[in-house]
């Protein structure tokens, strides 16, 4: 694995703990993709720091546990902004 490569996982994991922001909002804050996001997270990270890999992988747990909430008020905003413009 390349140094850069290293250095942006572990910059990732360390951002994440910090901040408990989703994968999406870390993707483009970080300028990659969210899928290079997320293998740097659960593929790369345990390689480089395991300690580390551990505390995101249960704030990726947390994320995936309340996703359809997300969702839910996703569609809740589409309609109502689609019933403010009629």
């Amino acid at each position: 694995m390349h140094d850069y490569i290293k250095e942006r996982t572990i910059k990732i994991g360390e951002y994440i703990v910090e901040t408990k922001k989703t994968v999406r909002v870390i993707a483009k804050e970080f300028g990659v993709s969210k899928s290079t996001v997320h293998k740097d997270l659960t593929e790369r990270l345990p390689e480089v720091h395991p300690e580390l890999a551990q505390r995101v992988k249960s704030i990726l747990e947390y994320h995936k546990s309340i996703r359809h909430l997300r969702g839910g008020e996703a569609t809740k905003r589409k309609y109502a902004k689609e019933e403010a413009v009629q």
